[in-house]
C-alpha cells in the first residue's frame, strides 16, 4: 500500500506541472491579445533602468571602434598628404614657367607696342538661392544694382565660370548657369585656337557647334571664353572637351550646384568715338605739329620775276643751251673753182639735168 501511495503521488507529481504550464502558456497568449503594448512597455522599462549600466558597458566598444577609424583615417591623410606633395611640386614649376612667360609677354608688348588689355573688376557675392526648374537653372546672388553688377556679365568661382546675370534688382542678382537651355556663350578651344558656341541643353556637359566643320577636337582640349562681342573676358577657364555619342561635349570645371562664394566680374570696353573732324586726325596734327601755311599771294601791281612766272606756268628757269647750226655750201665758190677747167662741165650738169 505503501508503495501504491507512492506510485499515485508520483503520478500527480509529474502530471500537475504539466497542467500548470499549459495554463500559463494560455493566459499569456490571451493576455498577449488582448495588451500587446504590454510586453514592449515592459521591455522599455527595463531598458531605462539597465540604460547606465549598457552606457558603461558600450564605452569600451565605441572607444575601439574610434580607435581603429583613427588608423584608418591615419594612413588615408598619408597618402592624401603624399599626392598633395606630389601635387604641389608640380605646380611650383608650372608657377615658375608661368612668372617666366608672363614676363616675357610683358616684354614682347612693350616692344610691340601693344594695346594692354582692360582692366576687370570684380564683385564678391554670396549664394542665397538656387532655382532648377525643368527648363530653367538658375542661382540668385546678394548683390545687384548697388554693388554695380549689371546684366551679362560673367560670374565665376575659385575653379572656372558658372554663368551669367541675366537679371539684378537692387541688392540682388538672377545668375543663368552655362547648362540651362537658354545659355549660349562663344569660346575658344584650345590647342588650336578654334572658335564655337557652347550651348546649355540643361544636362551637366553644355554641347560644342564649332564653327567650321572641318575642325577636329580631342578628348582634353581646354575650353576658354573667347571675349567675342565684348562682354566676357577671354581666357576665362570653363572645362574640358569630352567625346560623347558623336558629339562633343564641356566637362565644366565649376559646379553651380555646390557653389556659395563666387565673384561677379565688371567687364566693359570703352566704346570707340568717331573722329568729328578728319583734318584733326591728321598724322602731323596727332604728332603735335601744325601743317605748313601758305605762302601770302602777291600784290598785283608788284613786279613778276621770271623765277615766279616760271613756277606759275611749271616751268624751268634755267637758261637755254645755245644752238649750234651748220653753215650753208657756197655754191659761187664751188661754181669758180669748176669754171677754168674744160668747157665741157656746163654740158655736163645739162647731162645730169637730163
Amino acid at each position: 500500500m505503501a508503495n501504491g501511495t507512492w506510485k499515485i503521488a508520483r503520478r500527480g507529481n509529474t502530471q500537475l506541472p504539466l497542467v500548470i504550464v499549459l495554463a500559463l502558456a494560455v493566459a499569456l497568449v490571451l493576455l498577449g491579445r488582448a495588451q500587446a503594448n504590454l510586453f514592449d512597455r515592459a521591455r522599455t522599462v527595463i531598458i531605462d533602468r539597465l540604460q547606465p549600466v549598457l552606457v558603461v558597458a558600450h564605452a569600451p566598444v565605441t572607444q575601439f571602434d574610434r580607435w581603429i577609424g583613427s588608423i584608418n583615417e591615419l594612413f588615408a591623410v598619408y597618402r592624401e598628404n603624399l599626392q598633395l606633395k606630389d601635387e604641389n611640386a608640380r605646380l611650383k614649376q608650372w608657377h615658375n614657367v608661368a612668372v617666366v612667360m608672363q614676363d616675357r609677354v610683358k616684354r614682347y608688348q612693350l616692344l610691340l607696342h601693344a594695346v594692354p588689355d582692360p582692366d576687370v573688376h570684380s564683385v564678391l557675392s554670396q549664394v542665397i538661392g538656387r532655382a532648377n526648374r525643368p527648363f530653367l537653372q538658375t542661382m540668385i546672388l546678394d548683390a545687384g544694382a548697388a554693388n554695380s553688377a549689371k546684366p551679362g556679365e560673367a560670374v565665376v568661382d575659385a575653379r572656372g565660370m558658372i554663368g551669367r546675370v541675366y537679371l539684378t534688382g537692387q541688392h540682388t542678382s538672377w545668375v543663368i548657369l552655362l547648362t540651362d537651355l537658354n545659355s549660349r556663350i562663344p569660346v575658344t578651344v584650345a590647342p588650336g585656337n578654334h572658335q564655337a558656341i557652347m550651348v546649355g541643353d540643361n544636362t551637366a556637359m553644355p554641347t560644342l557647334d564649332t564653327m567650321s566643320q572641318t575642325v577636329t577636337l580631342h578628348a582634353g582640349d581646354q575650353v576658354v571664353s573667347s571675349g567675342d562681342g565684348g562682354l566676357l573676358p577671354p581666357g576665362l577657364p570653363i572645362g574640358t572637351v569630352v567625346g560623347q555619342a558623336g558629339q562633343y561635349r564641356v566637362a565644366l570645371l565649376a559646379d553651380g550646384a555646390s557653389a556659395q562664394d563666387v565673384e561677379i566680374l565688371a567687364f566693359r570696353r570703352p566704346p570707340e568715338e568717331l573722329p568729328a573732324d578728319v583734318q584733326n586726325q591728321l598724322p602731323a596734327v596727332a604728332a603735335g605739329l601744325k601743317p605748313a601755311a601758305p605762302p601770302p599771294p602777291a600784290p598785283a601791281d608788284a613786279p613778276v620775276l621770271p623765277a615766279q612766272a616760271a613756277a606759275a606756268r611749271g616751268t624751268s628757269t634755267k637758261p637755254a643751251a645755245p644752238k649750234v647750226t651748220k653753215p650753208a655750201p657756197d655754191v659761187t665758190a664751188a661754181a669758180q673753182q669748176a669754171a677754168p677747167g674744160t668747157s665741157e662741165t656746163p654740158a655736163d650738169g645739162a647731162d645730169q639735168d637730163r
